[in-house]
């Protein structure tokens, strides 16, 4: 048994403190907020989006406590290259469902949960003087949260980041009094995330999440381009003066969802947030004044912009190797050697994967993409539909899982052939000129103002 410290109460320092328990370690986790403070003092940190290899670790840790709140069961895409006009649409089934369940009722739940397993809480500021002492007191202290001063001391690596500044300035608000079940629109699934694509503006994505206070709602960001017509929100200062600007916008550019949105209120004072952060990877190792090191972990570690859901999934999937790594370090050394080949091996195993994919999002369309996107045009996320264009869908929402899985095909023109080839039986040149035609015939129809017959669910006006 060794003696641990996390820094943090939020979801990556409870499910790692969670799982080193069940270990056998004795833990304890510092932090600057109570389980309660977690339900009444903050915002939520972020969508935290889990799919379904993320919610299997909850499982196998038994905090699973949201089982049945909001089953996600798929994604519902619109690209639009010029504002007004929509092009392709894509809509995607989950083979297994997703949860998004508000962070501050799972941060009180698992607090509690992590302190009757034995788990020590102590609830305390942390600042490098601080941790130097628990550093002092502990086999290995992870560092999930904390201010600039501890921040600083895990260097960004430069190989592996690809940013040097913010790519997109965020606005997430928390809402009710909407429909949630969009199936109404046509769309096949009961609960389904829905993202708005705009190649010069930015993006604007919804999903279906269980508040803290047990109901359900949406919980929905706008990623503005700096400069761009989202870029909005600097002068906000209140979460309903924030809802006005967005109902605004909806109005304004994305016509289609207004209906649905015009009558939102914001799910509870505190359920906003804005600003705008650099996605990065550190260097996991710290060192101390001392020279004494501490490991970082989830955000701390691999900080990703929210544009692809990949945020708690990334700290999902460190934490797994965390406690991989932990197990079979039978020697009880937790050394920097060890911090760095942990890490490591989550980067080269999929955290090299999962930034790929999320910084692809980021950037102007790739041509192995584009081929793949316009592949699936047609698709309609219905469970029954064994088309190319579908099988195309869901490999790339599939992906939002498992990024393993199809971030390459969309990458490399190569494997994005390849791909095509295999589950059209060869004809992936003649599935793409197929739909490039159909695309055109749908772009003439929005233009003389006729609805879209082959994605009815693309509306110019409610």
């Amino acid at each position: 048994m060794s003696k641990i410290a996390i820094i943090g109460s939020g979801m990556s320092g409870l499910l790692a403190g969670l799982g080193l328990l069940k270990q056998g370690h004795d833990v304890t986790i510092h932090s600057a907020l109570s389980a309660e403070d977690w339900l009444t003092k903050v915002p939520p940190t972020g969508t935290a989006c889990r799919f379904a290899s993320s919610l299997d670790l909850e499982r196998e840790l038994g905090v699973n406590h949201w089982e049945n709140s909001t089953p996600i069961n798929g994604i519902h895409l619109t690209f639009c290259p010029k504002m007004g006009r929509q092009l392709i649409d894509l809509m995607g089934r989950l083979d297994r469902m997703a949860l998004a369940i508000d962070v501050r009722i799972q941060s009180y739940r698992w607090t509690h949960d992590f302190q009757e397993r034995g788990g020590k809480v102590i609830v305390e500021n942390v600042d490098l003087a601080r941790l130097e002492e628990i550093a002092a007191a502990a086999d290995l202290t992870l560092v999930a949260a904390g201010k600039s001063d501890i921040g600083s001391i895990f260097e960004v690596d430069k190989a592996r980041t690809v940013y040097d500044k913010p790519q997109r300035k965020l606005a997430m608000f928390v809402m009710k009094n909407l429909e949630l079940d969009r199936t109404r629109d046509g769309i096949p699934f009961q609960y389904g995330i829905k993202f708005n694509f705009f190649a010069t503006a930015g993006e604007q994505f919804s999903i279906p999440y269980w508040h803290k206070d047990g109901f359900q709602c949406w919980n929905a960001i706008f990623e503005a381009r700096p400069g761009g017509v989202f870029d909005k929100f600097d002068d906000c200062k209140t979460g309903e003066e924030l809802l006005v600007r967005v109902k605004e916008l909806f109005k304004q550019y994305i016509p289609w969802d207004y209906a649905w949105i015009r009558n939102a209120e914001l799910a509870d004072p505190k359920g906003w947030l804005k600003g705008a952060f650099t996605p990065c990877v550190k260097h996991p190792v710290g060192t101390l004044p001392s020279g004494r090191n501490v490991m970082a972990l989830g955000d701390m570690a691999n900080a990703l912009d929210p544009i692809g859901g990949q945020g708690a999934n990334n700290c999902y999937r460190q934490i797994r190797m965390l406690l991989k790594s932990a197990e079979a370090n039978k020697s009880g050394t937790f050394d920097a050697e060890w911090m760095q080949a942990t890490f490591d091996a989550y980067y080269d195993e999929i955290g090299k994967a999962t930034n790929d994919f999320n910084n692809l999002l980021l950037e102007e369309i790739t041509p192995a993409a584009q081929r793949i996107l316009i592949a699936q045009y047609g698709s309609d996320g219905r469970p029954d539909n064994a088309s190319v264009h579908q099988k195309v869908a869901n490999a790339f929402v599939n992906n939002f899982d498992n990024p393993n899985s199809f971030t390459r095909q969309m990458l490399e023109p190569q494997a994005s052939l390849k791909f095509m080839n295999e589950v059209s039986g060869g004809r992936a040149g003649r599935v793409d000129i197929a739909n490039k035609l159909k695309i055109g015939k749908g772009q003439i129809r929005q233009v003389l103002g006729m609805p879209r017959s082959s994605h009815p669910l693309a509306r110019m006006t409610p």
